[in-house]
């Protein structure tokens, strides 16, 4: 049965952050609200939470798991960045957008894209999200919170804990967020490619 926390939206208390944290060092898979939707998010390294994440989303190795992280300093350590592109994400973070890029050797094999070597990253422009990264003090490896055979994610902290009770550790309620998915922005390539067009204005990238 998954642990339910409520949290105030614009002052998350320190203490159910830090709870939520813990959970996670533990090797938890949570839900969380972020900028756009909710997502499910477990430690970087955690392959029981990777499993778990494929099972629940029914994905295949193709799929790029998102690193959700705090700023464009911890960004840059597990993707690189020419200074082209290093200007165009600056300039859209935070915000609802996930970056796909060549990733660097800080990211674990399993997570990579199994040909381009790649992966997803974002800094969600969400005062929760960004209080559970910061307490965390590491990247949260993550993806979007919707299920087979649904178009709409998930976007009540009551549905998802009833729904998925048993599948993960905990969940992270802080109210109403976003119910668009991320805009999914491609800069592994020769050019630019918007594989998603969702909640981040694709416009300074066309």
């Amino acid at each position: 049965m998954a642990k339910y926390f409520d949290v105030h939206p614009d002052n998350p208390q320190p203490r159910t952050i830090g709870a939520v944290a813990d959970s996670i060092r533990s090797g938890a898979l949570v839900a969380y609200p972020t900028d756009s939707c909710y997502a499910l998010g477990c430690r970087v390294g955690s392959r029981d939470g990777i499993s778990r994440i494929r099972s629940i989303r029914n994905l295949d190795d193709r799929h790029h798991f998102t690193l959700v992280c705090e700023s464009f300093a911890q960004l840059g350590q597990y993707v690189h960045i020419d200074n082209n592109v290093f200007r165009a994400i600056k300039a859209a973070t935070p915000g609802s957008y996930t970056f796909i890029l060549p990733a660097t050797k800080e990211v674990p094999r399993q997570l990579l894209h199994p040909k381009k070597k790649t992966v997803g990253v974002r800094i969600p422009d969400h005062v929760v999200a960004q209080s559970l990264l910061a307490e965390l003090g590491e990247p949260l490896l993550s993806s979007t919170l919707l299920l087979p055979d649904e178009t709409d994610p998930l976007t009540q902290g009551w549905e998802i804990k009833e729904r998925l009770d048993h599948v993960v550790d905990a969940v992270l309620d802080s109210g109403d967020c976003g119910t668009e998915p991320t805009t999914v922005i491609d800069f592994s390539g020769d050019g630019v490619e918007i594989v998603r067009r969702g909640a981040g204005d694709t416009t300074p990238f066309e």
